[in-house]
């Protein structure tokens, strides 16, 4: 049995846990913070700094590169979620949805990963077409918590600490750091890219809605229901790093989302969120040395997760 420690206790490092644990390997898993101990963690106007913990989370392959490796991870994960479901583990649904444009566009790039996609005519007034498909909605404030138990029924451990260098830990090592990989390797290819979104009371909503013809201006629309409320979004501010909630940006995600979906004209505002995606040219999952990097997931954390635990755990 070997001992690996895994450094970031979000979304992608308890996956690789977990598989590293399901291979037999004794793991302890290290964050400098924690996700959410409970249901119901996340409260009114609070700024999360696990960044797993404020995504929506819709299966999505989103600000990941490369294509190629992106598609078979994410293909990997829809998997592993769609098994999860079945299984009825908390925070997982699978959840009918459209990804709309305001002009007709090719298939999507990662369609060969969904077992389905269907083109749609004129899904939402002003919109030319879209593609709708079912894909995992996972509840992170409750599939979190789950994860990490999952970790610790499996015989692993999850601490916090604040790992400031590699050199402090022996034998083998996971970096799963995200964004503080900048800091802890010296990545200086690493880019905060900020989300913010707005939640709201769960009005019946059941389907997600994704519109990105304004990423161009660093505005992404979104509609992702939950259990007890839905997220809508959203910003991507490449380079931003400020997690302060912005009043101006959150009307404007309220407008649009309403604008999108009007059944949400009456849902109660519950909160807001800040986050920075770690964004990175390309995903860097490769061994050196004793270690294996496996961060730069940019918005697709949790779409790559299963898959890229898959390959860290090959790399053991």
């Amino acid at each position: 049995m070997t001992g690996v420690t895994i450094v970031g206790a979000g979304v992608i490092g308890l996956s690789c846990a977990v598989r590293l644990l399901e291979a037999g390997h004794d793991v302890r898993v290290y964050g400098r913070a924690l996700p959410p101990s409970a249901p119901g963690a996340e409260r009114a106007g609070r700024v999360d700094t696990v960044t797993s913990a404020v995504a929506a989370a819709v299966w999505y392959p989103y600000l990941a590169e490369p294509r190629d490796r992106v598609g078979g991870w994410s293909a990997t994960a829809l998997t592993a979620f769609t098994d999860l479901a079945a299984r009825g583990v908390d925070g997982v649904v699978m959840t009918p949805g459209t990804e709309i444009f305001r002009k007709p566009v090719p298939e999507p790039w990662w369609a060969s990963a969904v077992p389905s996609v269907e083109r749609v005519l004129e899904p939402r007034p002003g919109y030319a077409e879209g593609w709708s498909f079912v894909s995992p909605v996972i509840e992170m404030p409750v599939y979190l918590p789950w994860l990490a138990g999952r970790v610790r029924e499996l015989g692993g451990t999850v601490e916090q600490r604040d790992v400031r260098s590699l050199d402090e830990l022996n034998g083998l090592v996971v970096n799963a750091t995200g964004l503080g990989a900048r800091e802890l390797v010296g990545d200086a290819s690493m880019e905060p890219v900020r989300g913010q979104v707005v939640r709201l009371e769960q009005v019946g909503v059941d389907r997600w809605w994704i519109d990105d013809s304004a990423l161009d201006l660093g505005v992404t629309t979104y509609v992702v229901p939950r259990s007890r409320d839905i997220v809508v979004g959203g910003t991507e501010d490449h380079g931003a790093e400020d997690l302060t909630v912005d009043p101006a940006t959150a009307d404007a995600i309220l407008e649009r989302a309403r604008d999108l979906v009007p059944e949400l004209r009456d849902a109660r505002v519950l909160g807001h969120n800040v986050g920075l995606r770690p964004s990175r040219p390309t995903v860097r999952l490769e061994r050196e040395g004793d270690v294996v990097h496996c961060y730069g997931h940019g918005g697709a954390g949790v779409t790559l997760s299963w898959g890229c635990a898959d390959e860290v755990a090959a790399l053991v």
